[in-house]
């Protein structure tokens, strides 16, 4: 057993910093073919365009935005006493996965995603000859359940989902351009609290929107997030999304507030917002925190992550770190650190800083991490420790 308050494996470590960012990814999931939901056959659903996704259980019109987004939008809010969902899409950002149902990430295979049951995701009803879609869809639903006039949830799903909005009626609405659903997403995340669980969904669903927007003004809104102004809930979670979907638009934000964001907490954010962004430029901000950042805990998170992303740069900030860093604190994370790399790099590298180190509480943490490594030549150092 390695000890209560080590730190978590990547997997689950990604787990819980995306939970935090507002996605319930616990059911990331690649699938086995292309799922194809049918649809309801009901008096309750109208004949569909082809720009539509596939709605069923519904009662489905169909309006054109006319002038705004921003219009439209607050005159529907304006009758909405009843339950309703309103929907539209704009183009979804490029990347490896979709988003399917807000609550998955997948290859791009969707089901059904069932707006009206709690914390749904998408389910299968069909399946075709087990070939996996290589692009998924490009078009991104956003999704607005409206009650007593106003906004409760926001929740955006795959163009190829089929929606199933329990019975409810629901507006499509034509014609909506990007930047007009940017800007209106990004009234809900500016007057949400993130430190508020009582406004968390709508905020987080609203910010999860805006960041899988393939349009410029996603990326400036997500930056209009991070300064020093707003509040820290605010500015770890944008930045998570900036390293996760922002490409390089993200990352040379994400190096900015590096620099420049007062709080360590904030700091620690953008390093596991870095681990993430597939750049070439992250590894090495990444590498200038471990050595350069001010606060210890900053530097210790940034050579956590360095050892999943591993590779030479890595491996050589974190054992320059046992060696330099003036915090023992620290010099004791690098030792965790070497523990996370892939055995051939770690284990050999924690026995050299348990035979050589000079700090007696770094050596004892080099013994521990090689005894929970299970590996031959770990019991090997310790027979010859033994014997001397």
């Amino acid at each position: 057993m390695r000890e209560k308050h080590a730190i978590p494996t990547l997997q689950k470590a990604l787990g819980l910093a995306m939970i935090v960012a507002g996605i319930s990814c616990a059911a990331v999931q690649l699938a086995n073919g292309r799922a194809r939901a049918p649809l309801a056959h009901t008096s309750t659903v109208a004949a569909q365009p082809a720009d539509e996704p596939r709605i069923e259980n519904a009662k489905l019109e169909t309006r054109s935005v006319g002038s705004t987004l921003d219009a439209a939008f607050h005159e529907i809010a304006a009758t909405a006493e009843k339950a309703e969902w309103v929907g539209y899409h704009v183009g979804e950002v490029a990347g490896e996965r979709g988003v399917c149902c807000n609550d998955n990430w997948n290859d791009g295979n969707c089901g059904t995603c069932r707006l009206e049951k709690e914390n749904s995701g998408a389910t299968s009803t069909t399946h075709t000859d087990g070939n996996i879609k290589l692009e998924g869809s490009r078009q991104l639903v956003v999704l607005f359940r409206l009650e007593a006039k106003q906004v409760v949830r926001i929740r955006v799903a795959s163009g190829d989902c089929a929606l199933d909005a329990g019975g409810l009626p629901f507006i499509w609405l034509t014609g909506v351009k990007a930047t007009d659903s940017v800007a209106l997403l990004a009234t809900y995340v500016r007057n949400s609290d993130f430190e508020d669980h009582g406004d968390r969904g709508l905020a987080h669903g609203a910010l999860t929107a805006i960041a899988l927007h393939a349009d410029a003004s996603a990326d400036r809104a997500l930056e209009s997030f991070v300064t020093a102004d707003q509040r820290e809930g605010l500015r770890r979670q944008a930045a998570f999304w900036m390293g996760a979907a922002r490409g390089n638009a993200g990352l040379l934000a994400l190096q900015r507030m590096a620099k420049t964001d007062p709080s360590s907490d904030v700091r620690a954010h953008v390093v596991f917002a870095l681990s993430v962004n597939h750049e070439p430029g992250a590894l090495d901000e990444m590498i200038r925190m471990a050595h350069d950042d001010t606060s210890s805990h900053v530097r210790g998170q940034a050579l956590f992550w360095l050892a999943q992303k591993a590779g030479k740069k890595a491996v050589g900030t974190i054992t320059g770190a046992i060696e330099n860093d003036p915090d023992t604190d620290v010099k004791k994370k690098a030792v965790f650190a070497l523990s996370q790399l892939p055995k051939d790099e770690g284990v050999p590298k924690l026995i050299e800083v348990a035979q050589t180190n000079r700090n007696p509480a770094v050596r004892k943490q080099a013994m521990f991490w090689l005894g929970q490594s299970n590996d031959p030549r770990a019991l090997q150092f310790f027979e010859k420790v033994l014997m001397q």
